[in-house]
């Protein structure tokens, strides 16, 4: 068969926006590309995160340990970023597809689930926590109150601009991390210039711990992004060709550096001075003026569409045309409408924080051995080299289940609930023991009808 059928083959298999992406298809430059992952650090969520460090106005680690979690979790976020990228940027599958090299045709089902899921109820949350926000733009503005509707409204703003697919997300993205980086950058001048000493005192020169607790916090930095790099050829193959893994790993680590480090530094420093560690009560307390409303609210609008944009709106829809063959525009819809009827309301109440915690570190047992898998298989077993076209196949290579990753994703998710506070790591590290094992030894490389992966060419 020829390049050409081969490729006609792919197309037809599924919807234009799971086809592999061709080079002249590619727009996102390096600018774009960093600026997107700007968009995405600066975040309530993320600013929370920073501002969990104290508690009832007690440090937990002091300002250079804080330093030190955070830097510890960019490195880990940027390597697995740099690493399970690779396959999305030279072949241009997304991440379901990248999926079938692992899981199957058919165990493909299992896994993008785990990550669709937790992507559409957190879309749903952020656009609740923008909606409430929204609204108070709306109350001060317009006189109308009403959070439902600015939440639906926001929602369907979101829907209609992700329609674009990444064109959209490319100019969204540039835009927030500038409006973003310099209400963070306003934040911290004003807490270094008003509040230094208190800062000093309380945080700088607090004793903390190096003990449990500070990885706990490493791997608690580290999964907040523990979703999104493990679709993270959902991104690269947007990417423009010619770049580097080097240089490719360096636009993940600068601007979550930037973004990221600045935005959990400033959020420590904003629950010091002000008591809280809502970044929604913190930020007013401290600009304590008429216009701070304002100014927080259109932080949080800002920073809910950037992160949704990037990390909760495109592998749901993705998983949703593999299961349907919808077009992307009917999937993105759809999306959208699982988002608002998710009972968001619920889950960003004050009694069901415990909750939300338990859910993220849920699916965050599961997330670490599906990369641990993704990239075993990818580096180790298939040393990078995949038949894009018999990915795209139904009765191709890889029909079926591999019942080696099944073992190893439910083995290692299950070692990882004996210490659910570092639950991602142990995931991955009993996962990607297992999936070796099971892999070479019990099925000897052939795991699917059609496929023996020690004699991939």
């Amino acid at each position: 068969m020829s390049n050409k059928e081969e490729k006609k083959q792919v197309a037809a298999a599924e919807g234009d926006s799971l086809r592999p992406t061709e080079d002249k298809d590619r727009t996102m430059g390096t600018f774009g590309y960093m600026s997107m992952w700007v968009g995405d650090g600066v975040n309530m969520g993320n600013m929370t995160l920073g501002m969990s460090v104290i508690a009832v106005g007690v440090a937990t680690l002091n300002m250079w340990q804080t330093i030190a979690a955070s830097v510890l979790a960019i490195g880990i976020i940027s390597l697995i970023f740099a690493l399970n990228d690779r396959a999305g940027y030279r072949t241009g599958i997304p991440y379901v597809v990248q999926l079938k090299m692992s899981f199957g045709d058919k165990g493909t089902i299992i896994s993008s689930l785990l990550r669709g899921v937790p992507a559409i109820i957190w879309y749903g949350i952020q656009s609740w926590i923008g909606g409430t926000a929204l609204n108070e733009i709306t109350k001060i503005l317009f006189d109308f109150d009403n959070v439902a509707v600015s939440f639906v409204v926001l929602l369907l703003v979101q829907i209609v601009i992700s329609m674009k697919g990444f064109h959209a997300i490319k100019w969204v993205e540039t835009v927030a991390s500038v409006v973003l980086m310099l209400i963070v950058a306003v934040v911290f001048v004003i807490l270094v210039k008003d509040y230094s000493g208190e800062i000093v005192n309380n945080w700088v020169k607090a004793e903390g711990t190096w003990g449990l607790e500070f990885f706990g916090f490493v791997m608690v930095f580290m999964g907040n992004y523990a979703a999104i790099f493990l679709s993270a050829a959902d991104y690269s193959r947007e990417l423009k060709t010619g770049i580097s893994d080097k240089k490719r790993g360096f636009l993940y680590f600068g601007p979550i550096t930037l973004a990221y480090g600045s935005v959990l530094i400033v959020g420590a420093m904003l629950a010091v001075v002000t008591g809280y560690v809502n970044p929604a009560l913190a930020l007013p307390a401290l600009l304590d003026n008429q216009y701070a409303t304002l100014f927080v609210s259109a932080f949080i609008v800002f920073g809910v569409i950037a992160v949704n944009m990037v990390a909760n709106i495109v592998s749901p829809t993705y998983v949703i045309q593999l299961f349907t063959k919808l077009n992307y525009k009917i999937a993105v819809t759809i999306t959208g409408l699982l988002a608002m009827v998710s009972f968001p309301w619920l889950l960003v109440q004050d009694e069901s924080a415990h909750g939300l915690d338990m859910f993220v570190l849920i699916y965050s047992a599961f997330l670490g051995p599906i990369v641990a898998i993704l990239l075993l298989e990818y580096y180790v077993f298939r040393k990078q080299k995949v038949k894009v076209e018999e990915l795209y196949k139904k009765d191709g290579q890889f029909a079926g289940w591999n019942p080696a990753a099944l073992i190893a994703l439910f083995g290692g998710a299950a070692a990882a609930f004996v210490k659910v506070d570092l639950a991602w790591i142990i995931g991955f590290v009993v996962a990607g023991i297992l999936y070796y094992l099971v892999t070479k030894f019990a099925f000897k490389g052939s795991r699917f009808k059609k496929d023996t992966i020690f004699e991939e060419k």
